[in-house]
């Protein structure tokens, strides 16, 4: 039997394969590399020392899925296929509904097709919109305040009802907050394809020179400096997470929101001496305005982790920048 991963090659998803070849999983991975590279691959297969069947293509793919799921006993799915970044997402509403939320539904009929009944998905903190105060708990109100929260929101409704529907299916909502960081062998990390939309891809850019600053968006907001407070999680506690949530989701039926997060909030300014301090490089920033949406702090409360998990971050800030100065400088 074997776990299918959509967006297997993509920061997350290749940190999480790494550490369910660690558990013994055998691994599917289905990836377009429309925010990835081909070559994650092969570090997979590296760091892990194990090989996997892989296909290239879209998830909307229905031909393809069928081939997938007719040449793989696939038990369970782990979903982080999909569109992510807020701005493009405010451009082009009507793609991310249709590859996010029409994706989606793609990889459920073919799940529903050949009985496979458990699945994992990768939602966000950005679930809880702006009118929820710190610390965010799993039973918060949901809404978004722009098309890709709204993805998360209207896909998190949907697995709601299939497991109403299916009293045998298994869904697992996990609400990332921030991650960042790298696998400790520098050899994967976060890569994205054109301008960075997170503020670690962004550092690094300033850092080795491709960028001249950072722009700080706002130091006016009633945190410790005056800038945007965030829960960042190291990447692999984060693939640490989905392994605790796989083993949840086959020794239980229907649906799970839990929250992945440290609990604790650090600031843009708090991050940005943090990855100084690792590196030994200086990242020159600029204050400019609030951004339109943007939330003073965004933490998560972690208590439900720990107790229906039985997880919990292991790694802080300062190991998170160490860790992610390797991989993006390869110090």
């Amino acid at each position: 039997m074997s776990v299918l991963v959509t967006g297997g090659a993509g920061f997350i998803g290749s940190h999480t394969v790494v550490q369910l070849f660690e558990h013994g999983e055998e691994i599917v991975i289905l990836d377009n590399f429309s925010n990835s590279s081909p070559d994650v691959l092969d570090k997979i297969r590296q760091i892990s020392g194990r090989d996997f069947r892989f296909y290239e293509g879209d998830m909307r793919d229905r031909e393809l899925l069928e081939r997938i799921f007719t040449e793989n006993e696939i038990e369970a799915v782990i979903h982080f296929a999909g569109l992510k970044a807020v701005g493009e997402s405010v451009e082009k509403p009507l793609e991310y509904y249709d590859n996010n939320i029409n994706g989606t539904l793609c990889v459920l009929e073919a799940m529903k097709a050949h009985g496979c009944k458990r699945m994992i998905f990768s939602s966000s903190a950005t679930v809880y919109g702006n009118d929820n105060k710190v610390p965010f708990t799993e039973d918060m109100k949901t809404s978004a305040t722009n098309p890709y929260g709204w993805t998360k929101v209207f896909i998190e409704h949907i697995l709601e009802g299939v497991c109403t529907s299916d009293r045998e299916f298994s869904a697992v909502l996990l609400r990332y907050f921030n991650p960042i960081g790298a696998h400790k062998s520098g050899l994967i990390g976060e890569k994205p394809n054109g301008i960075p939309n997170n503020l670690m891809p962004y550092i690094v850019k300033v850092a080795n020179g491709e960028y001249d600053h950072l722009n700080v968006f706002g130091d006016d907001y009633d945190t410790v400096d005056g800038t945007g407070v965030r829960d960042y999680i190291h990447v692999v506690d984060l693939a640490d997470g989905h392994t605790a949530a796989l083993e949840y989701a086959r020794k239980n039926k229907g649906v799970q929101t839990v929250n992945l997060g440290t609990g604790r909030g650090t600031s843009v300014l708090e991050l940005v001496k943090a990855f100084e301090k690792a590196s030994g490089k200086k990242v020159p920033y600029v204050i400019a305005p609030r951004r339109p949406g943007d939330i003073a702090e965004c933490y998560a409360d972690v208590s439900k982790a720990k107790e229906v998990l039985g997880w919990q971050a292991k790694y802080d800030i300062d190991d998170m920048c160490a860790d992610n100065a390797r991989w993006a400088l390869k110090l």
